[in-house]
């Protein structure tokens, strides 16, 4: 069973080897990342979750006790609140369930399950948390898929509360305070390779927000980021491409259907 949160949960060399030992093989030729809300399915989670809230919407005085950059507490509030307001774990869960894959998703996880078990590690970088995306992957039978899940970790009270904690800290200016997915990518590669005694061929991220941004900018020359056209992380590697050149390194390959990510993994596999 792949494991959440922060590293610290990973105790020994041993026991990562332990919890690597079932799915990957050590030799896969590319590593794959993920983001979660609007890259895998077409809404944002955050948001569908106030559809289980009495009336489908959230109180005005709720609402505004939003800061900027501080988005993890917020929704530790609007947990709370749904909790307050006898909102179950299975409510919740039923809502998830029905969020919409986005266009040509669940053809892309055809495609990784089918290929050979060297090609691809997959991995899954999101600022949403466990329970609802082990909620979405269970449901669409895709959670044997990821290797890693890199979320907000979440659990259910004694009182049936959803307490949802950060993820981690760090000190990237760009990110939200409780996760910053470069700091995620680089170490999880770092820590990879070491692991494999050699890099992988090819790194892919396919995301479609502003922090998804932040981890292809890690990308080399050879990895390819595939952004969501038009969605903020197609528009930030746009701008940068114009403002600063060479500062974003990796090809981009901006999709409308995952069908179009399927292609070009389907060519870069076969060299």
């Amino acid at each position: 069973q792949a494991q959440f949160g922060a590293p610290p949960l990973w105790s020994t060399r041993a026991d990562v080897m332990a919890s690597h030992s079932a799915r990957i093989c050590p030799d896969k030729r590319f590593l794959i990342f993920f983001d979660f809300d609007e890259t895998i399915v077409d809404e944002t989670s955050d948001d569908m979750v106030v559809q289980a809230a009495p009336g489908q919407y959230l109180p005005g005085w709720l609402k505004d006790t939003y800061q900027p950059g501080r988005y993890n507490e917020y929704m530790q509030r609007v947990l709370a609140y749904l909790a307050e307001q006898g909102v179950t774990e299975c409510d919740i869960r039923s809502v998830m369930e029905k969020i919409p894959a986005t266009p040509g998703m669940p053809t892309l996880f055809q495609f990784l399950r089918n290929r050979p078990p060297q090609d691809f590690e997959v991995v899954l970088v999101s600022d949403a948390n466990t329970f609802f995306i082990e909620s979405w992957l269970r449901r669409a039978g895709a959670r044997q898929l990821f290797h890693r899940i890199f979320t907000n970790p979440a659990t259910f009270n004694k009182d049936g509360r959803l307490v949802m904690r950060p993820f981690h800290s760090h000190d990237c200016q760009r990110c939200p305070d409780n996760m910053c997915k470069q700091v995620v990518v680089r170490d999880y590669v770092a820590r990879r390779t070491q692991e494999r005694g050699r890099p992988f061929q090819r790194v892919f991220y396919v995301g479609d927000g502003a922090n998804d941004f932040c981890p292809a900018l890690s990308l080399g020359s050879r990895d390819v980021a595939f952004p969501r056209r038009d969605f903020p992380m197609h528009r930030l590697i746009t701008e940068t491409h114009e403002a600063m050149p060479g500062e974003f390194k990796a090809v981009t390959v901006p999709w409308v259907s995952a069908e179009e990510v399927v292609q070009r993994l389907r060519k870069l596999a076969a060299e």
